[in-house]
């Protein structure tokens, strides 16, 4: 029983996608709450809060490739 190196691949890009996502998410939200004047004010806060969701989804669906790869489970996404 091995580790299954492409799912394993696979499984650490959705995390390292994850981070990005985890910095520029509030880094956005913080931006876009420090300027409610500006008139992209509520797609800025938009765009962040669903970058900041694609972060936790990301980060299952990265922990779950993991899992996958290292307990051989051939399942189909």
């Amino acid at each position: 029983m091995r580790t299954d190196r492409e799912v394993l691949k696979k499984g650490i890009q959705f995390l390292i996608i994850t981070v990005i996502m985890m910095f520029a998410g509030p880094s956005l939200l913080y931006v876009a709450l420090g300027n409610p004047e500006k008139p992209l004010y509520i797609p800025l806060i938009i765009i962040s809060l669903l970058i900041c969701a694609g972060a936790i989804y990301m980060g299952f669906k990265g922990i779950r490739t993991i899992l996958d790869s290292v307990f051989n489970s051939n399942r189909s996404d």
